[in-house]
């Protein structure tokens, strides 16, 4: 790949955008391998927490690369906005396995869509984040208007994206955009503890969790049905009876993921 770097350590997957000379912007081609890495560590059992960052240290995604849609027609916007969704930003929403963003400086624009749809954010002190879109003429095309509401609130996602301003880390953290903030030399030490943190839990119950929390956000689907559903399911997972036995042995779980 030419855009994305990949490591594992333990059961954690480290996946990075690799374009510091473009601030790690998104193109179509780095979507694409961004998906394909994505789908790769979620489908690794030995993956239990997905780290993702940007490389260097002035941005996370500094946004999508405007050159590639500037022309583009009604039609070809719908087109990259939906591409984008099923091949990324709702690919992450619903892997399994935990997807932690990393953000380190600049995560605007689709950047902030980006680490919005990871299921936990970490970011530096220095990291600003914003939704630019509406001073290009355009608005969020990739879950922006979707997830910043859910996140924030509807009077405090409205402000952001129609005022485009950025925001600083402090005010992030403040108004539950993330989950936490640290010094940036700080950041993958932090990130990496609470990847270890949901390491040490049942995968399968894991996964089961964020199925049932995601059902609440879809259309026509009962959140608390969803719940009940996967709560029953995991009864039958030997991830269930190693838990389980564990607690009454006194011992600490060895899950399996199964």
């Amino acid at each position: 790949m030419e855009n994305i770097l990949t490591s594992q350590d333990g059961f954690i997957h480290t996946v990075t955008i690799n374009r510091p000379s473009k601030l790690n912007a998104l193109n179509r081609e780095t979507i694409s391998e961004l998906s394909a890495a994505l789908k790769a560590a979620d489908e690794d059992a030995s993956t239990r927490a997905i780290i993702l960052t940007g490389s260097g240290e002035k941005a996370f995604v500094a946004g999508a690369d405007i050159s590639e849609f500037a022309d583009f027609s009604v039609e070809e916007g719908k087109a990259l906005s939906a591409d984008g969704h099923k091949k990324l930003f709702t690919l992450i929403e619903e892997i399994g396995t935990p997807v932690i963003a990393a953000i380190n400086g600049f995560a605007l624009g689709g950047g902030l869509e980006l680490a919005m749809s990871c299921h936990m954010r970490v970011a530096s002190s220095n990291s600003k984040m914003g939704l630019p879109e509406v001073s290009l003429g355009v608005i969020p095309g990739y879950g922006g208007t979707q997830r910043l509401a859910q996140l924030v609130g509807k009077g405090r996602a409205l402000e952001m994206i129609t005022t485009a301003q950025m925001i600083k880390a402090e005010d992030a953290y403040r108004m539950g955009l993330v989950n936490h903030i640290c010094e940036p030399e700080e950041l993958m030490e932090k990130t990496k503890s609470l990847a270890h943190k949901i390491s040490a839990n049942s995968p399968t119950a894991i996964r089961a969790a964020i199925k049932a929390v995601n059902a609440q956000y879809k259309t026509g689907v009962d959140g608390f049905e969803a719940e009940i559903k996967a709560f029953g399911e995991c009864f039958h997972s030997n991830d269930f009876k190693e838990g389980t036995t564990a607690f009454l042995e006194k011992r600490k779980a060895q899950f399996s993921g199964s």
